[in-house]
Parts: C-alpha cells; structure tokens; sequence
C-alpha cells in the first residue's frame, strides 16, 4: 500500500483556543502516535485514545492538556469507526479475550463518536469488558444512561480529592462540581457501570486526601461489579517534559511513593497495591513493530502536529503515524526522508534528516 496524501479535516470545532482541530479520516493509520489512536503494550489491555481536547486544566497535568496549553498547536480526534477497526483489528492480532481501555492525553468524552465506538467495540467477540477514563466534569445522568445502553463495563474516575476547593484548584476549572461528580457515580452504579477511582496524588496538596476517597469508594464498593480487587488506584503525580509544575510540588520518587501507599493501605485496611493479576491484566502477543529505531524512512507529510514543532506524518506503506520533527514547517504532501528516533510500543518519532 503507497501513502497517497492527507487524509484529515478541520472539524466543526475548528478553532478551540486559537488551535486547529483535526479529525484523522480513514485511511489515516491510526497507530503510532501517542497522543490518537491505539496504543498496544503487549497485554490484553488495548488502550484506545480518541480524543486529544480537554475541558480541564489540571494544575498537575503531565501532557499539558486543556485550554490554557501553552505546547499544543493542534487538537486530534479520531474518526470513531476507523479507530474501532483499529482497534479490533489488534484483538484479532492477539487471539486473546481483551479489554479496550478507552483514555487519552485528553478527555475522551470530547469525541463526539464516543458512544459508537463504544457500541463497535462491545460489539466484537474478543472483546471482554469496554472501561472509559474521565475526569468527571462532562458526565450528567443522561449520559450515563447512554454510556450504560451501550454496554460500558467500567469508568476510571480521576478524581483527586472531595474537597470543593482542592478539587477547583487541582482541575483548573472553577466550574468543577466535586459533589455532582459524586452524585454521577451513584448513578453509573445504579445504572449497572462499575467505577474505579484514579486519583494523582499531588504532594503538598492532596495527599491526606487520599482516606476520604478511599472511604468513599469503601462505603460505595466500587470495582466490585467487575470483579476487582480494590475500588481505588493511586497514581504517582510525575513531571514530564511538556507537563505542568505546580509550584512547591516536589515529585516523590517511586520508592517513596511505594511506601506511603503501604503506610496508607495499612492504615486504612484497604487494598491500595493489587497485582497486576488481580486486576485482570495478563502478557499477550505484541503487535509487531514494523519500524525500528535509528531506522532510515520516508515519511509523508500530512498535517500540523500536536505539540508546537511537530508535524503528522505517515509511513510511506500506509501503515503507521508518526511524530515528525522537521528543520523548517513541513508542508502536508512533502515526502521527508528521516531517521527514527523512538519506536518502542508502536509510538514512532522521528527527525528530518
């Protein structure tokens, strides 16, 4: 297959803060880059991102998301037929019973497809359970009703404290209702979707934060309508690159991390560190990495990238997308002959030579 040019469109949300809005039509591939499309680890998880905008500006975000980005120059969305076939595709590449965990560098409910792709997803026979990541601010009863028709298993909820202030200043959003949120996961309970809380503990700030949430998800058993062992998974706020500093937030290490989580489990008698057998996730076959690192490749052009600098580039087969970092603008259409950078888990970046 030869790459015959760009295939993508300006949606209707065309300008969203003073960035374009693209959305990748097929044949676009719709594996290789980080921030669209699906992400394959080697297990039976498949993460599936459609959707690089977010309506949040979380003060700890580690890829900069939201309105008040200060490295994006485009947003992406992902055609949400072209991204289920993608997606399916890999399960059939795998031959196991899988998990499409739908989440992003953004929040995925911002795709407008969001509840076909669902509905494609559950369709399919290898597909065990269907989970969405959102931080919550989107989500009213009427939704969630909809998410529930289309057979949505689980939401991963990041929500970061029960504090109506803490939870305004660490979203970045002063229209962020903590206690609606709450209220939205009674209802996906009732509704027959399971929730699991995913809050980022952010030190200085909210981590003594942490037993509120963990009480709440005790008194609520969340993850138990899927089975899991726990209704609550920390995550470690860490400082990347293109990500956000709040000031006086020092990044603990792993190690100290690790040891805060069991001093917390131990105080609380609640299962805070479940393995990743107990949650389900299990090795399964990898899809191949067709493009390795420091690897000479024609790239085609194909659009104004995500972050500032970079442009959307495809394989001159047709079968990857890539990050692309040119000396000068490159032009959508231009052939740019380059060296790989990175393709470790099928995310390929790559710098003009």
């Amino acid at each position: 297959m030869t790459y015959e040019g760009p295939h993508w469109r300006i949606t209707p949300l065309h300008i969203f803060h003073s960035r374009r809005v693209l959305r990748l039509d097929p044949p676009t591939p719709l594996i290789g880059h980080i921030a669209i499309g699906i992400i394959d680890r080697g297990t039976n998880i498949i993460q599936v991102r459609p959707s690089t905008l977010c309506p949040h500006n979380c003060i700890y975000c580690s890829v900069d998301a939201g309105p008040g980005s200060t490295t994006r120059q485009s947003e992406l969305l992902a055609d949400e037929s072209h991204l289920a076939a993608h997606a399916t595709a890999v399960a059939e590449y795998k031959g196991v019973m899988v998990e499409h965990l739908i989440d992003g560098v953004g929040e995925p409910l911002t795709n407008p497809g969001i509840l076909r792709l669902i509905a494609l997803l559950k369709k399919h026979p290898l597909t065990m359970r269907v989970a969405l990541e959102t931080h919550g601010g989107f989500l009213t009863r009427r939704l969630i009703d909809r998410l529930a028709s289309t057979g949505l298993d689980r939401i991963n909820l990041s929500l970061d404290t029960l504090d109506p202030d803490k939870a305004r200043l660490l979203s970045g959003a002063p229209w962020y209702d903590v206690g609606r949120v709450v209220k939205m996961i009674e209802h996906a309970l009732d509704a027959g979707i399971d929730v699991v809380l995913t809050p980022v503990v952010v030190p200085g700030i909210n981590e003594d934060d942490m037993t509120q949430l963990i009480e709440l998800a005790r008194s609520l058993e969340l993850g138990k309508q899927t089975g899991w062992p726990t209704g609550v998974l920390i995550q470690k706020y860490e400082r990347h690159k293109y990500g956000r500093k709040p000031p006086g937030t020092r990044e603990w290490s792993w190690a100290k991390f690790y040891r805060w989580l069991h001093q917390l489990e131990e105080r609380t008698g609640y299962p805070l560190r479940p393995s990743m057998e107990q949650l389900g996730i299990r090795p399964a076959p990898k899809l191949s990495t067709q493009y390795r690192r420091g690897e000479k490749i024609t790239l085609h052009a194909a659009a104004p990238g995500w972050h500032k600098g970079e442009t959307l580039a495809v394989t001159r087969r047709g079968d990857r997308l890539a990050a692309l970092y040119c000396r000068h603008p490159c032009r959508p259409g231009r052939k740019v002959q380059a060296v790989i950078l990175r393709s470790r888990d099928n995310v390929i970046v790559a710098r003009e030579i």
